[in-house]
Formats: C-alpha cells, structure tokens, sequence
C-alpha cells in the first residue's frame, strides 16, 4: 500500500494569474513575429528560429502546466505533465520563503546556485498550504532564512 502523502497542492499559474498570462502571451506572440523576422527573413535560417522559440518556451512551460506538490514523511515530490521529482529531506539545507513560494536549497544558507540545484515549491492562488508546509519543513529540514 502507498503511503498517503502528509501535504498535497496544485498550481497552475497561468490560470491562477490570468492578467499576468495575458500579458506573457503578448509578449511571447510579439517575440515570436520578431524572431521569424530576424532568423527567417533576415538571415534565411529558420532553425535558429525554432531553436530560439524552443529555447524561450521550454524555459517557461512550468508556468504553462498544471504542477502538483506532495510532501510525505521522508520525501518531497513535485509532478509536472511529463516529469515526477522526488528529493528526500535530506538533500537540502535549508529553505527560504519569496512571494510565490518556497525554495529548498541544497545548501545551509541560500545561495544563487539554487534556482538550478534546489527545487522550488510554488504555492497555490489561496495559498492554504503555506503555514502548514512551513510548519512541516521547520520539522523535517529546520533552518529557514
């Protein structure tokens, strides 16, 4: 039998913040007509486009997809579409709270290489869970900046 997990949310941003999306996808709508004017009607070469709009879309498609959060007694585990990530406690050093969530870093003050080693748990549009995950991460990592 799987373990019930201790804490579990979902976030989607792009429904969560829809004057926020809207905006994106302007500006992504605009960027791409730039793109394609400059790599496929300047130059001729319509792979630097499509590398150029994978680049910029890949970077941003956590925003795009329905992201769920589950924290059990040993581990923290984070699904996107495709992916599942699973990093027990004990990877990480310490956490620190901004304004969309929670960053673990795997290191024991935070540092700037955390947005590539550490995994960020990023609320709800309620934010319902924030005192009871602080409260748990306190328990299970217990330094917190």
């Amino acid at each position: 039998m799987l373990p019930e997990p201790i804490l579990k949310w979902k976030s989607w941003p792009l429904v969560e913040r829809p004057w926020t999306s809207l905006v994106l996808i302007l500006f992504l709508l605009i960027l791409s007509f730039l793109l394609y004017y400059i790599a496929v009607i300047s130059w001729q070469q319509p792979f630097y486009y499509i590398l150029g709009m994978l680049l910029v879309l890949g970077n941003l498609l956590p925003y795009f997809i329905l992201t769920e959060y589950e924290l059990y007694e040993d581990r923290v585990q984070v699904r996107y579409l495709f992916l599942k990530v699973s990093r027990p406690f004990s990877d990480f050093g310490c956490f620190y709270e901004d304004k969309r969530g929670i960053m673990l870093s795997t290191f024991t003050a935070p540092r700037r290489l955390d947005a590539f080693r550490g995994l960020s748990l990023r609320f709800s549009a309620d934010k319902k869970e924030r005192e009871q995950l602080i409260f748990i991460l306190m328990q299970k990592i217990g330094k917190k900046y």
